[in-house]
């Protein structure tokens, strides 16, 4: 019999510089050609047992093992991290962090060169692992030129080029946009059928990485294997829910309608879906009766063509959610980063209402985090005009700025500049030149609401991520700002802390007033947190509308490269009289329950 690709044999590992083992008696077999999908919350053990595969562990991540662990038949603890790289290779989320050549040919060749390969065989090569990618016309391209996707392309070619067994990617969807992600899922599943080769995948989004098949999903937590099954008996049992993991939505409006799902309807897809929808229409009329008929979703039935949605219209006819009840207005934004390039802006105008939640959405490169840079002052229009409370922010520095609008970047290790949390909290203040009595006052009010009241005298460095991200919005709370902007809020987050920080910041939203603009490539947390979506593609402001109207809007969907929500394809395939409004009436009952404090999918 063939050694398999990879196997655990109760096999534990513990870091030298913890007091727990992080594995915990690991049994898990992988036979070749197999592709397989490891899930877990944030701390259960995903990441260890990927270093433990690719030589990481031990020759990086020093530790103590016990146990077995082969690869393709070897002992991998008697190989040199060289010759694991000859037989597994790793994609890594950041792909920015994984280039080493000037251009696209250079990268994949790179494993080439240390081997002396002869060029004319190096040539060769590389447009034979860059056609496997569909990167065979960008091979001169250099980095700086590509987008996410393609960037993410030339990492996996750099990796087939020496002919790897095993593929493992990391978080391969965390930093793509949802049509780019949809993408990348496509291209693993052709690689896999047309190389063979067994492949692991780790990611926290679930329903977009079965929007191609997979053999099995293993389920970390607490460093144990919680699951090791087919997708279609995983989603039929609770597992998910148990370990924090966030199900498909179609499995939760399934559940919500009562029906009992089991692996024998064909749970792991729409496509292979196979049941009696009666439930589920019964419970779309008890809906009805719930949420009532929002006008607008009737009408959103007949929107015949993108960006002309009764949200936009409203929209387009008053400059915002209500006359006279607007907190930032930006009209017709242009911007372009220097002479010669495309404008990153192309007259872009939306308004904020004092309390919304928006979400700003579309593809990489769209204009998002240019628009957010214009309005906070870290770049100036060429032409256009941010309003705040009806005045011209023109005149404002940055420094005034930031005293009504807050930024938050994605990595909250990017913002921290001093060792202790109540310095890092006070910074704004104390650079404005606030008294130490006002200072403390302030800074212990934001504490305390962001939590970390507590923990005032601690050092950062003692705080969790997902603490790390409420210490920066303390820091900016001191200053009493109304608007506040979060660079994808939730990216790299289990659904736990995922959660924990959107009720966080619904609090702040809810009982501050604040409004809040995130920027965001999650489409769950757009339906699910914001009231309203403004959709940017290629620099111009596509649409303005209810999340559920974008993402039932096949034209929208398509400029900005977004994804048609399950929900929709659920009702359609359910025969549900009016699929738009089904999304609609489900997402706010979703809320309802949510603002009771019901978990969102828990009882339906």
């Amino acid at each position: 019999m063939n050694n398999p690709a990879l196997e655990f044999r109760d096999f534990s590992f513990q870091y030298r510089s913890q007091t727990e083992p992080t594995l915990r008696n690991i049994n898990l077999r992988l036979e070749r050609g197999e592709k397989v999908l490891i899930l877990g919350p944030s701390g259960s053990g995903k990441s260890t047992l990927i270093h433990c595969i690719n030589g990481l562990i031990p020759h990086a991540f020093p530790g103590t093992w016990s146990g077995s662990l082969t690869l393709l038949g070897e002992d991998i603890f008697t190989l040199g991290s060289f010759d694991i790289s000859k037989k597994a290779g790793t994609v890594l989320q950041d792909t920015d962090g994984q280039f080493v050549g000037l251009s696209a040919a250079e990268d994949i060749a790179f494993a080439l060169e240390n081997d002396c390969i002869p060029p004319a065989e190096m040539r060769r090569r590389v447009r034979e692992a860059a056609a496997l990618v569909d990167m065979g016309g960008r091979l001169a391209k250099s980095p700086q030129d590509l987008s996410g996707g393609q960037k993410q392309r030339v990492s996996i070619a750099g990796i087939l080029v020496d002919n790897v067994e095993i593929l493992l990617f990391d978080e391969p969807l965390a930093n793509l946009d949802p049509a780019t992600g949809e993408e990348a899922v496509e291209l693993i599943d052709s690689l896999h059928r047309e190389t063979e080769k067994t492949i692991i995948i780790v990611e926290h989004r679930l329903e977009d990485v079965l929007h191609r098949q997979v053999d099995r999903i293993v389920v970390m937590d607490r460093g144990r294997i919680a699951a090791d099954e087919p997708p279609g008996k995983l989603l039929s049992s609770d597992i998910l829910r148990k370990t924090g993991i966030r199900e498909p939505l179609y499995i939760s409006a399934l559940r919500g309608a009562g029906i009992r799902v089991n692996p024998g309807m064909g749970p792991q897809s729409l496509d292979t879906l196979d049941l009696d929808y009666g439930p589920l229409r019964e419970w779309d009329r008890v809906l009805v009766g719930e949420t009532g008929e929002d006008p607008r979703v009737q009408a959103a039935e007949t929107s015949p063509a993108a960006g002309t949605s009764p949200v936009m219209a409203a929209e387009n006819k008053n400059g915002g959610p209500g006359d006279g009840n607007r907190l930032l207005e930006v009209r017709a934004l242009r911007f372009r980063y220097s002479r010669g390039e495309d404008e990153a802006l192309k007259g872009v105008s939306f308004s904020a209402a004092p309390g919304e939640c928006i979400a700003l959405v579309g593809k990489n490169g769209s204009g998002k985090s240019t628009l957010a840079k214009c309005i906070c002052g870290f770049v100036r229009p060429d032409s256009g005009t941010v309003y705040f409370e009806g005045r011209d922010l023109a005149g404002f520095s940055i420094m005034e700025r930031a005293e009504k609008i807050g930024y938050v970047m994605q990595n909250p290790n990017q913002m921290i500049s001093f060792p202790l949390i109540y310095d890092e909290a006070a910074l704004g203040l104390r650079s404005r030149g606030a008294g130490e009595g006002e200072i403390r006052d302030r800074v212990c009010d934001a504490l305390a609401l962001c939590g970390l009241y507590a923990f005032r005298n601690w050092p950062v460095s003692a705080l969790s991520y997902g603490q790390k991200k409420r210490l920066t919005i303390a820091s900016i709370l001191v200053l009493q700002p109304s608007f506040i902007i979060l660079d994808e809020p939730t990216a790299g987050q289990d659904l736990r802390h995922y959660t924990e920080f959107m009720e966080f910041l619904l609090a702040l939203n809810r009982d501050r007033g604040i409004a809040l603009l995130l920027i965001t490539h999650d489409m769950h947390l757009m339906l699910e947190y914001s009231v309203r979506a403004v959709v940017l593609s290629e620099g111009s402001a596509v649409t303005n509308a209810e999340p559920f109207e974008v993402l039932t809007d096949d034209g929208v969907i398509k400029k900005a490269r977004l994804k048609r929500t399950s929900l929709y394809g659920l009702a359609v395939k359910a025969g549900l009289p009016n699929p738009r409004s089904f999304v609609a009436r489900y997402i706010r009952h979703e809320r309802r329950h949510r603002e009771s404090g019901v978990l969102s999918g828990e009882d339906g």
